[in-house]
């Protein structure tokens, strides 16, 4: 009988859901109107439950124009997940920002529940899709990098594994309700997200950046990993001037990692993807973004017995 329940769910929703492509979605969350795009990939056709790669874009922008920027959704046809792009919000429909704690603009001024979006979301989407509940993964660019390091300390309980790109933590501290591994991405020559933080003036506003170590620290001590990392040299396979350091800190007592990708002479950038602008800085070839954070969320899906732990916190 379950078995047969099952089949007839699995079946309306390949015939019903939602279809390989791209889509725009609207949910109204906390009086706004929200908006998020997804790409469903080829190979989706609603009989088994598909990862989901969440992806932010940085501040000041939106959601297309992050996905004409790192090049996710061919990723997500190749190695078969859902990537979803939420939108931030501003007063007048453009220029969107996250309220990742102390950045920023619109969203951090009002205090947007940005945290309660993306649980809404995700609500939203596993009702139009075959989503595995414990593959939900969030990287983001940023401003949306440090989004999602607060959806790993305060959604803990949907959000397995994260891999912020060129941001930094937003918040003084991090306490997750189970450990989240992190795979952070920086170069040491960013000038917007400066490795070693510091004040940045924006001109409107300005922001006081956490370090990436300082973010790196908290990370390692929620999740219980070493303190002292293995240090690796990852190939210089093209000849842009930069190299990749990878400092591995685990696994934990439950295989948790935390990997801080460190690109000498990268600015803010995504690795393996030509800037959209030149005042960003160089952006290395040496290594994927893409591909590495992938190979990291295969390795990390949210374990049942943590994941039931964290729900029955809430």
């Amino acid at each position: 009988m379950n078995a047969t329940i099952l089949l007839a769910v699995s079946l309306a929703i390949a015939t019903d859901g939602i279809q390989a492509g791209d889509h725009t979605r609207t949910i109204r969350f906390d009086r706004r109107t929200r908006t998020y795009q997804v790409h469903i990939p080829r190979s989706y056709d609603g009989t088994k439950a598909f990862p989901v790669v969440l992806a932010f874009h940085g501040g000041l922008s939106r959601a297309e124009s992050l996905i004409r920027a790192c090049g996710l959704n061919e990723k997500a046809d190749n190695a078969g997940f859902i990537a979803v792009y939420p939108n931030g919000t501003s007063r007048y429909g453009r220029l969107l920002t996250w309220n990742a704690g102390n950045c920023c603009g619109y969203a951090m001024r009002k205090n947007v529940d940005d945290v309660g979006f993306v649980r809404a979301l995700l609500d939203d989407l596993a009702g139009i899709a075959n989503v595995d509940s414990q593959r939900v993964y969030a990287t983001g660019y940023s401003n949306g990098a440090m989004m999602s390091y607060r959806l790993a300390s305060e959604l803990s309980d949907r959000i397995a594994a994260i891999a912020p790109v060129a941001g930094p933590m937003g918040t003084a501290t991090c306490k997750p309700k189970r450990p989240v591994p992190v795979i952070h991405f920086h170069g040491t020559d960013d000038q917007l997200a400066p490795f070693r933080g510091g004040r940045v003036d924006f001109g409107l506003t300005t922001v006081n950046f956490y370090s990436v170590e300082y973010s790196i620290r908290a990370w390692v001590k929620a999740n219980g990993c070493p303190e002292k990392p293995v240090v690796t040299d990852e190939p210089d396979r093209a000849d842009d001037g930069m190299t990749v350091e990878r400092r591995t800190y685990g696994p934990g007592k439950d295989g948790e990692e935390v990997i801080l990708m460190v690109i000498k002479g990268g600015g803010h950038t995504w690795p393996g993807r030509a800037p959209p602008y030149p005042h960003l800085g160089e952006s290395t070839k040496d290594i994927s973004a893409n591909d590495l954070m992938w190979e990291f969320f295969k390795k990390h899906p949210m374990k049942r017995r943590l994941a039931r732990s964290a729900s029955e916190e809430n």
